[in-house]
């Protein structure tokens, strides 16, 4: 790990003059909240202990929630925040209130985010970090999430201040209202839009082997994995397509100056028409490409669409949809870079086909399969010398 880090140290993110500023050290894409995504019991009364992992260091921090999607306000009576150790316990020693106008308390109306004022705390490098919040009577009935959150959430009867035991009543693997955590630094960072892939399906709960993750951990700057399970481009799949939540989900992080678009085989798995599909998908993709540029986004990368023979998203057409869409984004031109996936995880004697050794369902990656998208990742965007 530290070797890559070295040797990327001349072509990080930041250079050793720019001015402090606020960066995304984590964030995920909020989602509406169906039933089977919400916890058994009522979040109101609770306090729900949530786990994430940052990926850049820093001692001022803001954190933002949010009720993008909830029906109703949402009442929180405190947030504190912590190292997060084993299952749900935390470092007593250190643990921060935050507030937000000044206050402890603060109840989101639907539709809106709430941003915590500045606050200090050393946030090391790649830490987990325990976001602790204690919820009023009212909240919605549909809660603002993140569904795969591939980390475990601990939900306890009551407020549970930080000296306390925590009294996990239920566990859910769902991140609920938390959206951004941002930092002041003179880093950059890479949002990444995505589906499943992105998401994290295939790797390990709680053990942050994602290929974002392993992004992350060779690189230098701030990397904010946008990814939602079973989503769109452009029409179809879970949740908002990419088209709908780009201004929000992407646009509206701190401190981007490199995305990452790896996105589409949702679009194709699902299509009735796949011709009709891979325009629309190429459209799509100088639309986000456009709109990156037009807010100060410097580069935007390209990633092909892995295989998927072996799935029952896979058919000739979809399969000559897909090779027609990485086609496109390899030799296009309006992408300022490429990231070949399709190339790394392939099988070399059945192109359509992932490796066996990283895949189970032949569609999504296992942990060895994402070490090396990750890894992979990190040398095409920061290291000159590699050629693949």
């Amino acid at each position: 790990m530290k070797k890559y880090l070295l040797a990327f140290m001349a072509f990080v993110c930041v250079s050793a003059n720019a001015q402090t500023d606020w960066t995304g050290t984590w964030a995920t894409a909020v989602e509406f909240t169906g039933p089977s995504d919400m916890p058994k019991t009522t979040l109101a009364g609770k306090t729900v202990r949530q786990i994430i992992q940052v990926s850049i260091p820093g001692d001022e921090l803001q954190l933002m929630l949010s009720n993008e999607f909830g029906d109703k306000p949402v009442e929180i009576k405190s947030v504190y925040i912590a190292d997060a150790l084993d299952s749900c316990d935390i470092v007593k020693k250190g643990a921060t209130y935050l507030k937000f106008n000044g206050a402890k308390s603060v109840t989101i109306a639907p539709g809106e985010t709430a941003m915590s004022d500045i606050f200090k705390y050393k946030l090391k490098i790649w830490q987990r970090l325990s976001i602790n919040i204690c919820y009023g009577d009212q909240v919605p009935e549909h809660a603002t999430s993140h569904r795969g959150s591939r980390t475990t959430s601990y939900i306890a009867q009551g407020e549970v201040k930080p000296g306390q035991k925590f009294p996990t009543m239920e566990k859910v693997d769902h991140w609920y209202n938390i959206s951004q955590l941002l930092v002041r630094t003179n880093k950059k960072a890479i949002a990444v839009l995505g589906n499943s892939i992105t998401d994290g399906r295939g790797s390990t709960t709680n053990l942050q082997n994602r290929w974002p993750d392993f992004l992350a951990a060779h690189v230098d700057c701030g990397v904010l994995n946008l990814g939602i399970g079973g989503n769109a481009v452009v029409q179809g799949g879970l949740s908002q397509p990419a088209l709908v939540r780009f201004d929000r989900d992407i646009l509206g992080q701190k401190g981007v100056d490199k995305l990452i678009i790896f996105e589409g085989v949702n679009d194709i798995g699902g299509s009735r028409h796949a011709e009709k599909t891979t325009t629309d998908l190429i459209n799509a993709y100088k639309t986000l490409i456009d709109k990156a540029h037009a807010a100060g986004i410097e580069k935007v990368y390209g990633a092909t669409i892995t295989p998927f023979k072996g799935n029952g998203y896979f058919t000739p057409f979809h399969e000559t949809s897909r090779q027609v869409v990485n086609e496109w984004i390899r030799t296009s031109g309006v992408f300022d870079g490429v990231i070949d996936f399709d190339l790394l995880v392939r099988d070399s004697d059945d192109h359509q086909k992932l490796q066996q050794k990283y895949s189970d369902d032949w569609l999504h990656l296992n942990p060895e399969g994402y070490k090396a998208m990750g890894e992979f990742a990190a040398k095409v965007i920061f290291d000159p010398t590699f050629v693949h």
